[in-house]
């Protein structure tokens, strides 16, 4: 029940989940192409992965920006966007945690973890905002 609350708020203002996107996504890609980076091994991923993943936020962040200060409705195909690419970024991060595996440290896997989780849960929130939205206009 609390989620549903959750969803209509956001639903009411989906410009918001945009600037909340692309805060996160500044933050994966700050956390990521800068302090993960530094302390390599202290989360075992290699840099060249990191610098990979840490673009794909960067992208993010532009889109999400560009989509809040740039369009004033019709919401919904920008939040499906985003959240598909949300899901495909949370595929290929998890794609190099399988593979790197060996080389994470617990930190690593945990950060990684704890992202994936984030990332899932905020494309989740905007593909039911989307999906509110869509049942609200028939």
């Amino acid at each position: 029940m609390a989620v549903n609350s959750v969803i209509n708020k956001i639903s009411s203002n989906p410009r918001n989940l945009l600037l909340i996107d692309g805060i996160g996504a500044l933050l994966s890609a700050f956390l990521l192409g800068v302090i993960l980076t530094m302390f390599e091994s202290t989360f075992g991923m290699p840099k060249k992965t990191l610098y990979i993943l840490a673009f794909l936020p960067c992208i993010f962040v532009l889109y999400d920006l560009s989509c809040y200060f740039g369009l004033s409705k019709n919401w919904i195909p920008y939040l499906k966007t985003i959240a598909i690419a949300n899901l495909i970024y949370a595929c290929i991060s998890l794609g190099m945690v399988l593979h790197h595996y060996q080389q994470l440290t617990a930190l690593g896997l945990t950060y990684f973890l704890l992202e994936l989780v984030i990332v899932v849960a905020l494309a989740s929130i905007e593909l039911k905002v989307a999906a509110t939205l869509t049942s609200g206009r028939t």
